[in-house]
């Protein structure tokens, strides 16, 4: 390790941020390259998704928040992508190399990956069964998705750290819209089919925020990569998700 890796890495730790990937060490680049990577697959998984559930919509307003779902993913997907290719990533494969609507069976344990090389969370290897099924997912994982958003606009590496921090409201735009469809479908009498999907959904999004591992989280810490630990944001996410349920659903 020479001097200005030690210098660096003194500044991250201090609340440095870098700007270019050119003075960025190779530690810290694998480390922002798994991040950006992570997201991306994600988006391009949970876009695929939806794009799926589109024509089960039970009305034209809802295919159209659907859609809009997809549009947006999509395009969240490309904004950090572009920040890969900065880093030297092969963008191309991205578009047509990966089967992005691949799914494992329904009754695949909770926190399953489909493989070693798709960086997708774990929740997005299920398939969405119907229009209800999608609708409480929305709600579950976008909740997490803004937990973990409010973590990443935090990051280091500042064009990241505004790409995420842009792309925040977006998503949180998507949870209202699940919370419309969720009032919708207990208006209409369907709250055994909402409390079945929350059952299933639930303990599939909770992994996403991944194992409490100490020692990698003050190795990100000091590169300034994270600044709360997975246990206190799953424990964020389940409090606020437990809030809104009692809002819509109270009883």
């Amino acid at each position: 390790m020479t001097t200005d890796d030690m210098s660096l890495e003194a500044y991250l730790a201090q609340g440095g941020v870098l700007t270019s990937p050119a003075n960025a060490p190779p530690r810290y680049r694998a480390e922002v390259m798994k991040i950006m990577a992570r997201f991306v697959d994600s988006e391009l998984a949970g876009a695929a998704g939806f794009a799926d559930v589109i024509n089960a919509a039970p009305g034209l307003k809802e295919r159209i928040a659907a859609a809009r779902i997809v549009l947006e993913k999509t395009s969240h997907a490309e904004a950090v992508l572009t920040l890969m290719g900065e880093f030297g990533a092969n963008t191309a494969r991205y578009a047509i190399h990966h089967p992005w609507a691949a799914r494992l069976p329904r009754d695949t344990p909770p926190g399953a990956l489909p493989s070693a090389h798709d960086m997708r969370l774990s929740v997005f290897t299920y398939p969405l069964q119907g229009w209800t099924d999608a609708v409480v997912m929305n709600l579950v994982m976008g909740l997490a998705t803004g937990t973990q958003l409010g973590e990443l606009a935090r990051v280091s590496y500042r064009p990241l750290a505004e790409a995420f921090t842009r792309i925040a409201p977006v998503e949180a735009a998507h949870v209202r819209l699940a919370r419309e469809g969720i009032a919708r479908l207990l208006a209409e009498g369907r709250g055994g089919e909402v409390d079945a999907a929350l059952a299933y959904w639930r303990p599939r999004v909770a992994p996403v925020f991944g194992p409490d591992d100490p020692a990698r989280f003050a190795h990100l810490s000091a590169m300034g990569l994270r600044h709360r630990p997975n246990a206190e944001l799953r424990a964020d996410w389940a409090e606020t998700l437990d809030a809104t349920l009692a809002e819509l659903h109270p009883g």
